[in-house]
């Protein structure tokens, strides 16, 4: 490069953070995230609009170029924060809850885009932009409010395993526009490969690069520290790169490898300014790219999949976070925090458009949404919180019992103990679902790939009408593929009841005639598994399916399906509620017994410990009850005062009155007399907490001490 030339892209390294620092700090005065900013600036500075304009092509390559490593070091610091422990404790939550968001995703964005009037493959693009979340949006609006622990862990999570989702997705979409289709064995060979790559560069890497960091953290030098921790990224993204993947999944990597280290957080500290500058140029790159006018041209499609990203991606990771056991706070949270798009979906936009599978109008109309939903991001992260709050406040009283004991239930089969572990009793189940699922795709997959030329050969063969042969094809597709799904349908229904028996195992009878007193809580915990497994296992099966029959077809047999399991939960819920009636009732009970043993006790006659109520009525953990007496906070106040439910996540399932009447869910009116007795339930943090609003005060009786089941 000549003198001059350097010279030049100086020049236009400096328009463009000059352009982007004034456009930044009008975009924080307007109290908007600077990343508007930053856009803004690319677009300023864009062909498209007259005024200051870069040197030339050489300059906005350049831009773009340098664009690039915003995003290797964003996702190298996000790797940071993680490590093989955290991983392992949060992937299975995260990764249930990327498959089931990305997969609603893609078969919602493929459906409205060919209503839109889109090719199928256009519509593919379409679905595969829309499902997958902005890293760099997320992490900078957590950054601005200081967000750290609980909930944002969740979606960093889930971020991780979108990328991972994503690096298929393009891998797919490149075999699919080069209109070699891809193969179900094709497939599964990418599978393993990006899995085999993962493994020896995670065995590799333990090796080297923790002891390798922790050795230059010793030298006491930032300078030479942030050089070696920046190396192994810049290496790792090389590597991954080599590979054939993307860059932002080995920076992840080498994050992940120097948290090891144990020294994650001082390398942070010296990466991040750097991170920051780059950062700003990727946006201002994207900006570069957008045409304004068509984007006014192609308004309607943005305007639908920006309401699409918003609605779609909150009730998609909310429902999956969930369903995993984060409670309705931290899911709805998670939720907002993902409704956006952003540098995955510039890349697969770009990709149809390069391979000629799309019209040139994709990048704009995604780049649009991922602006529109980039100024909704700060404002949902940060309403999240009293959002949250509304929706759980607001919730049905069946739901607020189930979303109490539910959470319990999840941890009880995460911790579940014994001679046969989890993995044992399921292993058969889930490859026999997995078999069956690659049969439905293969079906669907090989009928779409033959159909003209089986049509053409039956027409020839034996002269049949055209009219005729297609019909028959049609339905002879659809049996074999319902065989298929019969058997999708039966082994998660398996999976199920082995899971629901792990947190709830049916009890040996003494006698004939003893009932089973689990049954209501464990009926709606398969039933609720059923809907959990159906999601997870029906929307990647509809979004793969989809180009492959009619519009619509599969998400309208899937919607039909989930919505039967939504009726059953339902229902179930109401035999819950009774099964927790009784156990209320018996909780007090107990109480006054408890009260009876304890003054006996004083007389000197020997006692025999009580029951709890997990012992008598199966699957109500965490019940307690707490008595209200003179001089305790609580006395006077009604539920809405208290508020335990969003101060503590308790629910307060009962209140018995002294004068034995009862009040099965209270609501807000509700006040708390002397002598009632409140039944909790939630974990055991929590009813310590609620119990502690409920009394501080002076010391109660010793008989009337909560009775923890």
């Amino acid at each position: 490069m000549s003198a001059a030339g350097f010279a030049d892209h100086i020049r236009d390294l400096s328009i463009v953070l000059s352009t982007a620092a004034v456009t930044s700090l009008i975009s924080q005065r307007l109290k908007q995230p600077p990343v508007l900013g930053y856009l803004l600036a690319g677009i300023l500075l864009g062909p498209h609009v007259p005024g200051i304009t870069l040197g030339g092509e050489e300059s906005t390559e350049l831009t773009h170029s340098l664009s690039e490593l915003g995003v290797i070091l964003l996702m190298f610091t996000i790797g940071l924060e993680f490590n093989l422990r955290k991983i392992a404790r949060i992937g299975p939550v995260a990764g249930f809850t990327a498959v089931v968001e990305v997969g609603l995703m893609l078969s919602l964005g493929f459906v409205a885009s060919r209503l839109l009037g889109f090719s199928s493959i256009e519509s593919l693009f379409v679905g595969a932009c829309v499902g997958i979340s902005s890293t760099m949006l997320v992490a900078k609006a957590f950054e601005e409010q200081k967000l750290r622990g609980g909930f944002v862990e969740v979606v960093f999570g889930v971020l991780v395993f979108e990328d991972i989702i994503a690096i298929l997705l393009l891998a797919v979409l490149t075999a699919v526009s080069s209109g070699n289709g891809l193969t179900t064995g094709e497939f599964a060979l990418e599978i393993g490969k990006l899995l085999g790559f993962l493994l020896a560069l995670l065995a590799i890497g333990l090796l080297v690069v923790p002891r390798f960091i922790r050795g230059v953290v010793r030298l006491s030098r930032n300078e030479t520290t942030l050089i070696a921790g920046i190396a192994v990224c810049f290496t790792m993204a090389t590597l991954a790169a080599e590979a054939g993947y993307s860059v932002a999944l080995g920076a992840f990597l080498a994050g992940m490898l120097v948290s090891e280290s144990g020294q994650g957080s001082k390398v942070e500290h010296l990466v991040q300014p750097l991170r920051d500058i780059f950062a700003a140029i990727f946006f201002i790159a994207v900006g570069l790219s957008i045409n304004p006018i068509d984007v006014v041209t192609h308004w309607v499609p943005v305007v639908v999949l920006t309401v699409l990203v918003l609605i779609g991606k909150t009730v998609g990771v909310a429902l999956g976070a969930f369903l995993t056991g984060n409670g309705v706070k931290h899911s709805v949270r998670s939720g907002m925090s993902l409704a956006q798009i952003g540098e995955f979906s510039f890349i697969i936009a770009g990709l149809g458009i390069a391979r000629g599978a799309t019209g040139s109008f994709i990048y704009p109309v995604a780049v649009a949404v991922s602006l529109l939903t980039s100024l909704t991001t700060p404002w949902m992260v940060r309403n999240s919180e009293r959002i949250a709050d509304a929706v759980d406040r607001r919730l049905p009283a069946r739901l607020q019992t189930f979303v109490t004991f539910y959470e319990a239930w999840i941890e009880q089969l995460k911790s579940a103990r014994g001679p046969v572990s989890t993995w044992q009793r399921i292993r058969r189940t889930i490859i026999l679902l997995g078999v069956d699922v690659a049969l439905l795709i293969a079906s669907l997959a090989g009928a779409r790939l033959v159909h003209r030329r089986v049509i053409e050969a039956l027409h020839d063969r034996f002269t049949l009408p055209t009219w005729l042969v297609e019909p028959a094809f049609t339905i002879a597709t659809l049996l074999v593929a319902a065989i298929f799904l019969v058997g999708v349908i039966r082994q998660s229904v398996n999976l199920a009841n082995i899971l629901a028996r792990i947190v709830l195992p049916e009890r040996p009878a003494d006698g004939a005639s003893r009932p089973d007193l689990g049954a209501a809580p464990r009926n709606l915990i398969i039933v609720v598994f059923q809907l959990a497994l159906g999601l997870a296992v029906g929307l990647p099966l509809v979004a793969i399916t989809q180009p492959f029959v009619p519009p619509g077809s599969t998400f309208a047999v899937f919607v039909l399906i989930i919505l039967a399991l939504v009726v059953n939960v339902w229902r179930s819920l109401k035999n819950l509620q009774g099964h927790v009636r009784a156990g209320a009732e018996l909780v007090v009970e107990m109480l006054g017994r408890q009260s009876r043993k304890a003054t006996e006790s004083h007389h000197g006659t020997p006692i025999e410990p009580l029951p709890t109520v997990e012992e008598i009525l199966p699957g109500l953990p965490g019940m307690t009850p707490v008595q209200i007496v003179e001089g305790h906070a609580g006395l006077g106040k009604s539920i809405a005062q208290l508020n335990l439910r969003l101060r503590t996540s308790v629910a307060v399932l009962t209140i018995h009155r002294a004068d034995g009447t009862e009040v099965p869910q209270p609501v807000h009116r509700h006040k708390l007399a002397v002598g009632d007795v409140v039944t909790l339930a939630g974990s055991r943090e929590a009813v310590d907490k609620a119990t502690a609003i409920l009394q501080s005060g002076p010391a109660v009786d010793p008989t009337f001490l909560s009775y923890t089941s």
